[in-house]
């Protein structure tokens, strides 16, 4: 009798007492009343931003950039757990650079999916070049998330639609990242066919548009794409590197053709030492005015003075991620030709010297690329650039910033981070800088990678007015930098290795080492273990002495992607029978 009655009262209340059953709104909105109204359609795509994880320094400790000072502090684990191996699928998210951001990318994704799925039936009083710009962030954002997904984890489920409750979650896959990559460049390209007017989807930033997708943006998620689709760790095939020279070639074009420029300001000698310098301690927020070279900017301020500052500056918290000798050694001569060639031991700790280069053991940081001393603090280095002939950098054994891996006020390697920090910086103001996501430079360095695997170091790539070669691409990010171009004529393993090491040095300490040696599949090359440079002084003498650091256990090829949460993996299995998980984890 229960049963009956049951069933009775539900198909009375779906047939007889509709009225009686309807509730008073509880304050949400149905779909129409979002997608009708201009305010909230518009508040909405606003919504779908903010799930893109932006680019920290601390990346670098993460990579054979840096080596973490916090190690010396026995409340930090993460680093500690990284280098020692004791990482898994469960703790991952506590411990890598930037959590676990699974979730937070796929929930991005769900929310342009949503909005592309009913911007088109919308009757706002928007013009139809208006939705059409709306649809074209969406399409530019949906891709920059699905990026950031595959350069972590790889294969990843394709979910381009609106996900009903009908849905059956068991027929879902991992999809190849060639599969991925071709929705990425779909959405791109749909919204670059938009209009380039202010409604539209234009080149300017507008006021109160910072950080909005732009079409230079939409350009290059296309590059940084498909160079990956390509690389090693990723490709089946689909995406050759002539396709990637294509692709990247178009980017690079279109950014040129429309404004997007290398900052070459020349700065005040007491604000930095170059260009290069200058430009990673100013904003982007002006409208492209005078910064022309970035793409696109996540992340606020940093506070490099206190995180991974000088012990000598009152109220810094940690030396944070400190330079590698490894990272010393990457940057050339100011004549191109590189100081190390190599290392004759397995340790690193016998350099093979390029006698060509005028490096003195003895003076290791005289003449070398003007990036070093912007990027780096080492012995000797000018502390106030308003007063050169003051006060140095002592990181020798003893110095006032000197050595000591059991505090991690100070470095254990013999360097410190100089980009992006401001010698103004201090507890009363801060005056560092922060990274950018995408700027020109990297689809300067995008292009000649695809370029010389496709066509050779020296061959011309022609699209419309665009001309250059891959050589002809570095050489004009070095030219900003005041370093010689690559010379003609060289094979491609040796332009290859120089340009692996050009790219280490300009994007240095921005996020992208991490993931170049992993796409390259070289982790196991790199990551084994990192040297620093231990100087003592004995009166007005300084002895040079290189030492290795503890070998780290997170090089084996598991630590190539990072794995899905295992509590993820777990509900999949269940559902369908797949284990998602990422190969070794």
């Amino acid at each position: 009798m229960k049963k009956i009655i049951i069933i009775l009262c539900t198909v009375i209340g779906l047939f007889a007492c509709q009225k009686q059953m309807d509730l008073p709104s509880d304050g949400r909105l149905t779909t129409p009343e979002i997608f009708d109204n201009y305010d909230r359609v518009k508040a909405y795509l606003n919504s779908c931003y903010g799930y893109c994880p932006a680019p920290a320094f601390n990346r670098a400790v993460y990579s054979d950039e840096a080596q973490d000072a916090n190690l010396a502090d026995p409340r930090v684990t993460a680093t500690r757990n990284w280098y020692t191996g004791a990482v898994t699928s469960i703790n991952y998210g506590g411990i890598s650079p930037d959590g676990d951001p699974w979730d937070n990318l796929y929930t991005g994704i769900r929310k342009c999916n949503y909005f592309l799925a009913n911007i088109g039936a919308s009757n706002t009083i928007a013009t139809e070049e208006e939705k059409a710009g709306w649809t074209a962030q969406a399409r530019t954002l949906r891709a920059l998330y699905f990026l950031q997904l595959i350069k972590r984890y790889g294969e990843a489920p394709l979910t381009d639609s609106l996900l009903t409750i009908y849905h059956d979650f068991s027929k879902d896959k991992k999809n190849k990242v060639s599969e991925i990559v071709t929705l990425i460049l779909a959405d791109c390209d749909s919204a670059l066919k938009v209009s380039t007017a202010r409604a539209g989807f234009p080149w300017q930033i507008y006021e109160n548009q910072y950080g909005i997708m732009s079409r230079a943006v939409a350009y290059a998620i296309k590059s940084e794409a498909v160079l990956y689709a390509a690389s090693p760790l990723y490709s089946d095939g689909t995406y050759t590197w002539e396709k990637a020279k294509d692709i990247t070639a178009e980017a690079l074009s279109q950014c040129l053709a429309n404004d997007y420029k290398l900052f070459t300001e020349t700065p005040a000698n007491s604000a930095s030492q170059n260009a290069y310098g200058l430009y990673h301690l100013i904003g982007s927020n002006d409208q492209r005015s005078r910064d022309k070279e970035t793409i696109l900017h996540l992340g606020g301020q940093m506070q490099i003075w206190k995180n991974s500052g000088l012990p000598s500056i009152t109220a810094g918290a940690s030396a944070g991620a400190c330079p590698t000798q490894e990272m010393v050694d990457r940057y050339e001569m100011s004549n191109g030709e590189a100081p190390i060639t190599g290392y004759s031991d397995a340790a690193h700790l016998n350099p093979i010297i390029n006698t060509a280069s005028g490096y003195n053991p003895a003076t290791p940081y005289s003449n070398r690329d003007p990036r070093f001393y912007t990027a780096i603090y080492y012995n000797g280095a000018v502390r106030n650039l308003n007063d050169p002939d003051g006060i140095k950098v002592e990181t020798f054994v003893g110095g006032r910033e000197g050595i000591d891996a059991t505090n991690f006020r100070n470095t254990p390697t013999g360097y410190y981070m100089r980009k992006f920090n401001s010698f103004r910086s201090n507890e009363s103001t801060n005056q560092d800088g922060s990274i950018r996501l995408f700027r020109l430079a990297e689809l300067y360095l995008n292009f000649a990678e695809a370029a010389y695997q496709a066509v050779g170091p020296d061959a011309v790539v022609n699209v419309g007015s665009f001309s250059m070669s891959a050589r002809d691409a570095v050489s004009a990010v070095r030219a900003r930098a005041g370093m010689p171009p690559f010379p003609a004529g060289m094979s491609k393993a040796d332009f290859e290795k120089k340009y692996r090491n050009e790219r280490a040095v300009e994007l240095a300490f921005e996020g992208h080492r991490y993931f170049d040696v992993r796409r390259w599949k070289v982790l196991d090359q790199t990551d084994k273990f990192v040297t620093g440079m231990r100087i003592t002084k004995n009166g007005a003498d300084l002895t040079y002495t290189r030492f290795k650091f503890e070998d780290r256990n997170c090089s084996d090829n598991k630590f190539l992607l990072y794995p899905i949460d295992q509590s993820e993996v777990n509900k999949v299995k269940q559902i369908s029978g797949q284990d998602w998980q990422n190969p070794g984890w």
